[in-house]
């Protein structure tokens, strides 16, 4: 598995520290810290930054820029794929009409199936690509919830064959949390937990807690990744809440 560690992370010298002889995930809406990627990791992978701008309440109408920058980093060898822009908002239809436009191979273009779309959306992007990015999103945007692994029950079902060995190289957005990752048989994750963290005091305590956000980084990364993603899916049990008239909510 490969655990893509969200870039930047500052300070950049805690950058080093997260992604170095390992991997990055650089995003279009915040890649200033591309040179660290391109320098010392051994491979990258390139998002297309539409959550960050959807979230800025910006979201991008025109990907031009977008992809003249993701074919500038795929001159290089080691940058592994690309997320192909994707509607955060959108319907099937606005996400289905960016795949089409995308100039990008599909062996290094990836699009993202939305957890609330539809399964038949999902098993034809499966059936099209050799890649697919799995997107918490709609009444499934909080990773781990019931209803949450419920639909990835769902999900798996149309992506793994009986013995729940996968049938198509999945990537989990925002899902590189070992307690997530190590359940689904995923070929990468992300997340910018080590971003997010180091420079929370408060959360590391204890008498040999790391000084520096170096450290703290390295502590983080050998963390996560020390587990590995599932071989194959097994469904997960979910647990119904009773409702006080006796019925399964």
């Amino acid at each position: 598995m490969k655990h893509y560690h969200g870039l930047p992370i500052t300070p950049a010298t805690a950058a080093y520290e997260a992604v170095k002889q390992g991997h990055a995930f650089v995003s279009f809406a915040h890649k200033q810290q591309l040179g660290v990627a391109i320098e010392v990791c051994q491979s990258f992978a390139i998002d297309n930054g539409a959550f960050s701008a959807w979230k800025s309440g910006n979201p991008v109408q025109d990907w031009t820029e977008f992809y003249n920058f993701a074919l500038d980093c795929m001159k290089y060898p080691h940058c592994d794929w690309i997320v192909i822009p994707d509607v955060i908002d959108g319907n099937e239809a606005d996400n289905d009409a960016l795949l089409a436009e995308c100039p990008i191979s599909k062996n290094q273009a990836v699009p993202v199936y939305h957890m609330h779309e539809s399964l038949e959306r999902l098993e034809r992007i499966a059936s099209d690509y050799q890649r697919i990015a799995l997107g918490s999103s709609g009444e499934f945007s909080a990773i781990g919830t019931n209803e949450w692994w419920e639909r990835m029950n769902q999900i798996m079902n149309i992506v793994c064959d009986k013995d729940g060995y996968p049938l198509v190289k999945m990537h989990g957005l925002r899902m590189l949390n070992p307690a997530i990752f190590s359940k689904i048989p995923l070929e990468s994750a992300d997340s910018t937990n080590i971003a997010r963290n180091i420079g929370i005091d408060q959360a590391w305590k204890g008498n040999y807690m790391p000084p520096t956000k170096e450290m703290r980084a390295a502590v983080m990364r050998s963390r996560i990744e020390s587990v590995n993603s599932a071989n194959q899916y097994i469904a997960q049990p979910v647990s119904k809440q009773l409702c006080i008239f006796g019925g399964a909510a």
